[in-house]
């Protein structure tokens, strides 16, 4: 018996049912041609500052719809789709773009930054956003993604970072079966140097690609190209963040906390201003208290859930993920959590981000391989290897759960390994090309109009109109005790926040 094997058997049964997991799902408002939408966030949505369910990311233009947490797939979803449905019916004639990479974008500067209020934490949240788009520019900040955050009972926290570091090593084929982003608009790069290939009207691609997201066009930094994080402990991984967070970094010392008319450029002249602006494949993280850092709260309460960054918006479900999506992942990350996982050394960390981005440039490529350890491997060799491993793991919860959606999703898995042309990346490019002639904002509209239509029509109870409309109330009167409560000028709060003692314990 394997040590995966004995692990999968010493596993109380009442733990794998109480898998917990969430999701996050950004998408931009867009106009009914397509072009980005530049209105505020919708009023009757309620609060962006407050609301448990509908908020924005980066931009105004950009929702951020998220789920509570579950115990089963279904009411995940259903509680998706229904936070979808009340967004569709608040915003008019606009549509949620079903793309992760953006639609016809306009000049960097007119892409309008989240507005959050006057409070201070609101203050913040755009400030830190400002910064973002000083440091990386607005444009990279509208793709849009999944994140699926999950947890399971007595899970310890250097469990977690052990399924980080063989999530790290192993979310290649994640990109690989999931990835849906191989093309995208050409105002995306506009001014920037690229080597994407024409293929449409306004559309750039390449021909293997799986996830242009998840590769050096993405959520990509040459600034973070210098952080070495390991994920071999909690003191190892708090203290490289701790170094980053405090770290003065020249070029954004020399941008200046203020620009000349006073107003602020961004939150510090660190390397990170806070926490969240760490990019990553996957992320420890602990609910926060009110005020708390990120870090601090690992530190002092440890790691109580994963969140999964790097999966793309499916345009062919009507949410952006599907259930047989969410079985795959809930069967690979209890792999990542039962098999060994050794160390991570940096000539490891480094590998794993050349097999990443090879993996979103070239994934379909049949003569590509990836570096593991001292040998280099296709995809569709280690890819089958890893889902031969999971397969145990996929009978267990099917045998728990009733029915087959995880041993099925290996077996679609299987198939897309040994068939590149069944994988989302590649039914994007051939609807792309087969019914908009090659164009990738003709494609996304397109579906993005479909979805709308579907969810729309179907049942959505006046009592859960009447529920999204009193969170959406409740949300705005939050937002209005948050502003009251506030008893010092920014810059106090903003160095308050900012200060070492906020991170440690």
């Amino acid at each position: 018996m394997t040590s995966l094997q004995q692990r999968l058997k010493d596993l109380a049964s009442i733990d794998l049912r109480g898998i917990r997991r969430g999701i996050e799902k950004e998408s931009l408002r867009v106009q009914p041609g397509g072009a980005l939408a530049l209105t505020p966030h919708p009023a009757a949505l309620g609060s962006a500052l407050a609301h448990p369910n509908i908020t924005t990311d980066f931009s105004e233009s950009q929702v951020e719809l998220i789920t509570g947490v579950h115990t089963g797939v279904a009411s995940c979803l259903d509680e998706l789709t229904q936070i979808h449905q009340f967004v569709y019916r608040e915003i008019g004639d606009e549509l949620l773009w079903v793309g992760s990479m953006p639609c016809g974008l306009p000049a960097d500067e007119t892409i309008p930054i989240g507005s959050y209020g006057p409070s201070n934490v609101g203050r913040a949240k755009s400030v830190y956003r400002m910064g973002l788009g000083h440091r990386y520019g607005r444009r990279m900040q509208t793709i849009s993604g999944i994140h699926y955050n999950w947890s399971m009972p007595g899970v310890s926290t250097d469990e977690y970072f052990a399924l980080i570091r063989n999530f790290r090593r192993h979310s290649f084929l994640l990109l690989y079966l999931f990835g849906a982003s191989p093309a995208v608009c050409s105002s995306f790069v506009a001014g920037r140097e690229h080597r994407l290939q024409a293929l449409g009207n306004h559309t750039l691609h390449l021909p293997h690609a799986t996830s242009l997201r998840m590769g050096r066009l993405g959520y990509q930094s040459d600034a973070q190209a210098t952080l070495s994080v390991s994920y071999n402990s909690l003191d190892g991984y708090g203290a490289s963040l701790q170094d980053a967070l405090t770290r003065p970094y020249p070029p954004y010392e020399a941008l200046g906390i203020l620009n000349p008319g006073g107003e602020y450029n961004q939150l510090a002249t660190s390397l990170l201003q806070i926490e969240n602006e760490f990019y990553g494949t996957i992320r420890p993280k602990r609910v926060i208290r009110p005020g708390e850092r990120p870090l601090h709260a690992l530190r002092e309460r440890g790691v109580e859930y994963v969140e999964v960054r790097c999966m793309d918006l499916d345009p062919f479900e009507p949410v952006g993920i599907g259930a047989g999506t969410i079985a795959f992942l809930d069967v690979f990350l209890l792999h990542c959590l039962l098999a060994d996982s050794p160390p991570d050394t940096p000539d490891e960390v480094a590998a794993q981000a050349r097999n990443q981005h090879r993996t979103a440039e070239r994934g379909r490529e049949s003569t590509l391989r990836l570096e593991r350890g001292d040998e280099e491997v296709t995809i569709a060799e280690w890819g089958a290897q890893l889902v031969d491993e999971c397969a145990p793991i996929a009978a267990l919860l099917d045998s728990l759960h009733g029915g087959s959606s995880h041993v099925d999703a290996l077996a679609s898995a299987t198939a897309a390994l040994g068939d590149p042309e069944r994988l989302p990346s590649a039914e994007v490019l051939k609807a792309m090309v087969r019914e908009h002639e090659g164009s990738y904002t003709g494609f996304i509209k397109s579906r993005s109009e479909h979805t709308k239509k579907d969810l729309m029509q179907r049942p959505f109870t006046p009592d859960m109109q009447s529920r999204f409309e009193r969170l959406a109330r409740e949300s705005v009167e939050e937002q209005q005790r948050i502003e009251e409560a506030d008893s010092v000028p920014f810059d106090e709060f903003r160095q308050r926040y900012l200060s070492l003692k906020q991170l440690v314990v």
